[in-house]
């Protein structure tokens, strides 16, 4: 049952991800788009207060950098009217997420010690990385210059210039808009290799040395490689 639960939450999480994603086309919507808005707000105020409640010491909890990020996004939810411009910061939650313990207790218990969450881990930081630029970018310049005149434009313009590729039929205007493109170049190829990493680099789990502490091995391996200690590794198959 609680299982269930924390599952139901997860995909709750996930559709309030979808409508940050979604929200500078649903914004023309009107009243719909701040109703949803302000129940969107109510479940993750309840979700904000639940946490601290469950917390010993709240002055710990608030000392999370997710915990800021959550409660910014609070403030994005509750007044749209004069932060609407800082909406893409929303989509941080898809990094803070896939980054939690909660979701890998609940999601990914079966993928733990893996490097399958190396792997979600590193597409995570991507994927948001690409839609916090577009969300950043269509908020900034559109109206303001000729090439971003929708989303998609913004879009288009953040994944050309984070590969490199840099088809040259959008650019951004000024030095800022030259400062902008080179943090997306630079960023892009670092999360890129990041990724790639996680994908080729030999497989490890996390099998903790009792003596020295390291925490990854390979699975087959018989000693830690720190410090020659006798490792006694489970059969992943077993």
């Amino acid at each position: 049952m609680a299982v269930r639960f924390r599952l139901a939450v997860i995909v709750i999480d996930f559709a309030i991800i979808g409508f940050f994603l979604a929200a500078p086309i649903l914004h023309e919507a009107g009243w719909v788009f701040y109703l949803v808005d302000y129940l969107i707000a109510a479940i993750l105020g309840l979700d904000l207060a639940a946490r601290a409640w469950a917390h010993t010491d709240w002055k710990d909890w608030l000392k999370k950098p997710v915990v800021w990020v959550d409660l910014f996004v609070l403030a994005t939810l509750l007044f749209p009217a004069w932060l609407f411009n800082f909406g893409f910061l929303r989509l941080l939650r898809l990094w803070t997420l896939l980054n939690s313990d909660f979701f890998w207790r609940t999601v990914g218990r079966r993928y733990d010690d893996t490097r399958v969450e190396e792997i979600t881990r590193a597409l995570a930081a991507l994927v948001t990385f690409i839609f916090v630029i577009t969300g950043f970018v269509y908020a900034t310049f559109r109206g303001r210059h000729e090439g971003i005149s929708g989303y998609l434009d913004a879009l288009y313009f953040t994944v050309a210039t984070l590969t490199t590729t840099g088809f040259g039929d959008i650019t951004l205007p000024g030095n800022w808009g030259r400062v902008l493109s080179i943090v997306v170049m630079l960023t892009g190829i670092t999360l890129f290799l990041r990724l790639a990493q996680t994908l080729f680099r030999p497989h490890k789990i996390r099998f903790p040395c009792p003596i020295c502490g390291l925490q990854k091995h390979e699975p087959d391996a018989v000693h830690c490689k720190a410090c020659g200690t006798t490792l006694c590794i489970p059969d992943e198959g077993n």
